[in-house]
């Protein structure tokens, strides 16, 4: 008899196969049902994607519209004061991730040259730099402490901060409103006041670089008598969340997962030239930016479904990238394995523009992390690690981690003097 597992209502979240795992009730449908019904909130049927194939297809088919002024999209997340949407949401200046071309090709081919991997090559010894500095100050600490405020935050905002000409400190008030805007049931007052907050911050950074232009992309950009003011705004939003809540999430999130996986961690330490292929391992293995939304333009068929004018359809990119149709032992960590064909950056028209600088970012961080800290270590049960399953970019909150030894670059190691307090009195 042939196995059927039920339509979703609502996009499942809990993470009950494990921290690093999709949900199970994902997996069952990929395995069953790869283009799947799903029943919105609002009382939608769009469409679930699991499938490597199908969610490749998808993010290649213009057909399958990023716009959202063509029609509504529903939500899935939507808080409890949410109205239920009615109308298409008007186009924002400057949001390329939500057009389709020619706009969309517009904005992006005048940010192309700014994230090259030539480019990105000859920052990395700088970002290696960086990733040096952030873990000597953590290093210089009593451990325990929380990897994501000494190293995975900071790292990514350093960088993107500096080359976007953004003042780092200005830091604490972007993160605090990425962090509620990005906040999956936050009331809706709330997280508009966030977005507000960012957009009138961005607008007024942006006007003073259109009249006194500095050497970074966000004034090159500004140069350009193109783009609107309210275009460069929102560019400007795009590319400070981007920058760097994907990469601190990798990071935290992919020290998580080597140091729950020892044999994998070992080997890096045995062997650093292994650390970039593991960056795009766990990249394939974590895909923390993992659920996108597209709009069926008309009627499409897609894995064996017909999809109707105006469905919603959702992707779930970590579901294809733990694809058995496409990755042999899909579900396991591997170090060693040849990771080609993930879809963590995404697809198509819209394949993330700066994921040449995340690589180089997560390689320069996990390989000083990996030298720095020989004897890392959870300072907490791994059950206890508090999971953004409440956040659209998936990782932890915070990562209690301490250790009995450093390593300078020249090989020395050195001890803490003296015991720590408890991790919870480090955080009050």
């Amino acid at each position: 008899m042939t196995h059927t597992v039920p339509v979703p209502h609502g996009l499942p979240t809990e993470r009950n196969a494990g921290p690093f795992d999709p949900p199970r009730e994902i997996t069952e449908l990929r395995e069953v049902r790869p283009v799947s019904p799903l029943n919105f909130p609002d009382g939608h049927e769009g469409r679930l994607v699991t499938g490597y194939d199908a969610v490749r297809q998808v993010l290649a088919d213009t057909r399958f519209s990023s716009r959202q002024d063509l029609g509504v999209l529903h939500a899935l997340d939507a808080g409890p004061d949410m109205p239920v949407q009615t109308e298409p949401s008007p186009q924002i200046p400057g949001m390329f991730i939500a057009m389709d071309p020619p706009d969309h090709t517009r904005l992006r081919r005048k940010l192309i040259s700014a994230f090259t991997v030539k480019r990105m090559k000859q920052l990395e010894e700088h970002i290696i730099d960086i990733a040096e500095r952030q873990l000597a100050e953590m290093a210089r600490r009593m451990p325990p402490a929380d990897l994501v405020a000494e190293f995975a935050l900071p790292l990514p905002s350093l960088v993107i901060c500096e080359m976007l000409g953004v003042p780092y400190a200005d830091r604490v008030g972007f993160q605090s409103n990425s962090a509620k805007f990005m906040l999956r049931e936050q009331p809706i007052a709330e997280k508009m006041a966030a977005y507000g907050a960012m957009m009138a911050y961005l607008s007024e950074l942006v006007t003073g670089k259109r009249a006194e232009p500095g050497d970074d992309i966000l004034s090159d950009l500004a140069r350009d008598d193109d783009l609107s003011i309210e275009e460069l705004t929102g560019i400007s939003f795009l590319l400070l969340l981007a920058g760097h809540e994907t990469t601190a999430n990798m990071l935290a999130l992919g020290t998580f997962a080597l140091l729950e996986h020892p044999d994998q961690l070992a080997e890096l330490r045995a062997d650093p030239d292994l650390v970039p292929g593991a960056v795009e391992e766990l990249l394939r293995y974590l895909a923390v930016a993992d659920i996108f939304y597209r709009y069926a333009t008309e009627d499409l068929e897609l894995g064996g479904e017909t999809i109707p004018a105006g469905s919603t359809v959702v992707v779930s990119l970590l579901a294809a990238n733990r694809d058995p149709r496409r990755f042999s032992a899909p579900d396991t960590l591997d170090v060693h394995r040849t990771t080609r064909g993930l879809v963590s950056f995404g697809h198509g028209v819209h394949q993330c523009l700066g994921q040449q600088l995340a690589r180089v970012e997560m390689r320069a961080g996990f390989a000083a992390l990996i030298r720095r800290f020989p004897t890392l270590a959870l300072a907490v049960p791994a059950s206890e690690v508090k999971l953004r399953t409440d956040m659209n970019i998936y990782g932890v909150h915070e990562l209690p981690v301490t250790w009995t030894e450093t390593s300078w670059s020249g090989g020395r190691q050195c001890r803490p003097c003296e015991p720590a307090a408890p991790f919870a009195e480090h955080n009050t």
